[in-house]
């Protein structure tokens, strides 16, 4: 398969295939990462409701915990959290 020059690419246009949405690890371009504070936390899955990417998902204790590989540190959830449990850290602090 041969791709397009990036200067013939429509705005906003993607090079990729069909059905590979699961093999683009998306959160390499974030630069903060949600931070759970398990004691103010009241499992309420908010977060994950309002998660734009759907990478929220509840753990074994009740908890909602991001999936790294494709959360991109937008911070959505940190902000739709009643309890203020989620907070934003820069990368690799």
């Amino acid at each position: 398969m041969q791709y397009p020059a990036w200067e013939d690419l429509e705005l906003g246009a993607a090079i990729t295939t069909p059905g590979n949405a699961s093999n683009l690890k998306t959160g390499d371009w974030r630069s903060s990462v949600p931070v759970l504070d398990e004691d103010k936390c009241v499992k309420c899955g908010l977060c994950a409701v309002y998660c734009p990417e759907f990478c929220i998902a509840e753990d074994e204790e009740g908890f909602y915990r991001p999936d790294l590989y494709y959360c991109k540190g937008c911070g959505i959830c940190a902000v739709e959290c009643p309890k203020e449990a989620i907070k934003m850290q820069r990368e690799g602090e």
